[in-house]
């Protein structure tokens, strides 16, 4: 049942204005009975004002006598004259303004990782249209060049949990399931004795010595001693002055 507006000032011009049960207030209110008592007791609300439910075409006078003349009567909320407001019917999601140009990474990230998804569901998950979502598949997008594929859920677009249970569905109509591989075998290392690896060892030395030349077998042996002749001042300047003078005297 519809509750009227503000339930406990409704209640409150009820109690002060009517002589209905407190059962009768309760139920239509959509209080429990005990706070019903508690506001005609002055414990609750008590400075609150009351709201007349007639003035605002919630409940007409007739249906206020009514349920006065027989307690067991129950308060039926009045047909309003003007037209309810309709609910919104499920469309395309709204995307802040900040966030609308992260959108095509978003698309291209999902047609990328998910192509199972149909364009419908992208258009709930990101807020987007065909149109686009097709433009982007075609790379025909004003910013194809610039696009960057990037998850949604990490640009704030979605939801980790709509996403995961959009994949489900598409798997579920399409029949097809992404099986994980098996991880590979790890590789066995074997222990090498020392004795061998010593072999191998001297096999290569062995190899190089017979491979490359030494350096006597190149530039020959080197001469043991080296006769050096020794050579005086007066050889290279010249007898001095000095021994010049002693030998005219």
């Amino acid at each position: 049942m519809a509750q009227p507006l503000m339930p406990k000032a409704t209640a409150v011009w009820l109690v002060d204005n009517t002589s209905l049960t407190f059962d009768q207030i309760s139920d239509y209110c959509g209080l429990h009975i005990l706070e019903v008592q508690a506001i005609a007791d002055g414990e609750v609300a008590s400075g609150m004002q009351g709201l007349d439910p007639t003035t605002n075409g919630q409940l007409t006078k007739e249906e206020i006598i009514r349920c006065e003349d027989n307690i067991e009567n129950r308060i039926k909320m009045a047909i309003p004259s003007n037209p309810m407001p309709k609910a919104r019917q499920k469309g395309a999601k709204y995307t802040p303004i900040s966030k609308r140009q992260d959108r095509p990474d978003a698309i291209a990230w999902l047609i990328r990782s998910y192509p199972e998804l149909s364009d419908a569901q992208i258009c709930r998950l990101i807020g987007t249209t065909k149109q686009t979502i097709n433009s982007i598949r075609d790379k025909t997008h004003r910013s194809s060049t610039s696009i960057k594929p990037q998850s949604p859920v990490y640009l704030g677009l979605c939801e980790g949990g709509d996403l995961a249970t959009s994949i489900n569905k598409a798997r579920l109509k399409s029949g097809s399931n992404h099986q994980q591989t098996e991880p590979l075998q790890p590789i066995e290392i074997t222990k090498i004795s020392e004795d061998k690896v010593s072999n191998d060892e001297n096999d290569v030395l062995e190899k190089f010595s017979q491979s490359n030349p030494t350096a006597e077998e190149i530039f020959g042996s080197a001469p043991k001693s080296i006769e050096v002749e020794e050579i005086n001042s007066d050889d290279i300047f010249g007898p001095s002055n000095t021994k010049k003078v002693q030998a005219e005297e």
